[in-house]
């Protein structure tokens, strides 16, 4: 993508849609321009619901002090997202038959509409105005060479989100889908998918079973985290365990899809605060060794993995192993990073803001 984001002139329109909240705003040279305005989402109600999209960009829209360009922004799916057709929400009841959201705001604010999957927006919004530019400046402030092309973005909490962009182009399917990790196999349960174990439900869950208690979804990752260091009372021992294991899957997910996606690893989501009590079992799970039929045993990825919010280690891994190479029949030598790394860290921007401008980088490319 050539467009400078930061000097672009475009307004946009942008929505964050939760299942409990809409927080709309407006975005204009990589930057939001206006206060966000927060409106319950009548995720249960379609004439309010829709009512309550129109209404939150008007509001927004009124503000301006020139006219949006487009609108832009996550909503989630399944959907025919090029159409703007949203099909049967599990998170939002009053979606079901298919509903024409993007030509109705097309319809009602004669402005072109793209809407996408919040795995696919903040991957984009990493990968272009986030974790992956300033991964690679901090590479190059550090005195090394390489610079990295690719990410995978993954989303942490209700469920299990990722998106994927390869030279700054954003991966998309043919069935309006993310990269659908949430459906790769379960490593510890073989009849459920990996968004099971990687959720916001799987530290509610294990925390429940290691306690001996019904389950709740009234205790969240907040509090369980908060049970873990002490903070309140609870399952001390079960609040770690549910963390551990969470850890545990989310670093076998991540192992499969690094075999097929060669690039930096950014992840973001509430649940990423609990980073201390999950990343030690997720590299644990990530660098565990594999064997063959003989029992030889080998590293499950050819690739050396780095943990990017340790201080030591992203040093090492911005310096790579650099190497001076002679030109053979010439006198002419090359500067060459001979080391093969992957990092995987926290989202900086945060998953609300990085989806924000992904959807602003999505609509500037699109139009």
């Amino acid at each position: 993508m050539d467009t400078n984001l930061n000097i672009e002139e475009r307004v946009i329109l942008t929505l964050d849609a939760g299942g409990t909240n809409f927080v709309f705003s407006a975005i204009q040279g990589n930057k939001e321009i206006i206060e966000p305005i927060n409106k319950k989402s009548n995720a249960h109600n379609l004439e309010k619901c829709l009512d309550t999209v129109i209404e939150g960009f008007e509001e927004i829209n009124s503000q301006l002090a020139e006219k949006a360009s487009a609108i832009s922004f996550a909503f989630p799916g399944p959907a025919d997202y090029k159409k703007g057709i949203i099909g049967d929400l599990p998170n939002f009841k009053a979606f079901n038959n298919n509903v024409a959201l993007g030509p109705m705001l097309e319809d009602h604010f004669n402005l072109p509409v793209f809407i996408n999957n919040d795995g696919n927006l903040f991957a984009y919004g990493e990968a272009l105005t986030g974790f992956l530019p300033e991964i690679n400046k901090k590479i190059l402030n550090n005195k090394g060479i390489k610079q990295f092309r690719n990410l995978t973005g993954l989303t942490l909490g209700t469920g299990f989100g990722c998106g994927i962009v390869i030279n700054n182009i954003l991966l998309e399917g043919d069935n309006s889908c993310d990269a659908g990790i949430h459906a790769t196999l379960n490593k510890n349960h073989s009849n459920w998918n990996a968004e099971e174990s990687v959720s916001t439900r799987a530290i509610q869950r294990v925390y429940a079973t290691e306690s001996g208690i019904d389950f709740s979804s009234d205790l969240m990752p907040k509090d369980i985290f908060e049970i873990a260091k002490g903070i309140k009372n609870g399952n001390k021992s079960a609040a770690i365990e549910s963390f551990k294991q969470f850890g545990e899957a989310l670093g076998s997910s991540i192992t499969n899809i690094s075999t097929l996606i060669d690039g930096i690893i950014v992840i973001g989501g509430g649940i990423t605060a609990a980073w201390d009590l999950f990343a030690p079992a997720m590299f644990d799970e990530i660098n565990q060794q594999i064997e063959n039929f003989e029992g030889v045993k080998s590293n499950r990825l050819p690739v050396k993995i780095y943990n990017l919010e340790d201080e030591n280690m992203l040093k090492e891994f911005s310096l790579g192993d650099i190497k001076e190479i002679q030109v053979p029949k010439s006198n002419r030598s090359v500067k060459h990073d001979n080391a093969q790394r992957i990092g995987i860290g926290i989202s900086k921007l945060g998953a609300s803001k990085a989806i924000a401008l992904g959807a602003y980088a999505y609509a500037i490319q699109n139009m």
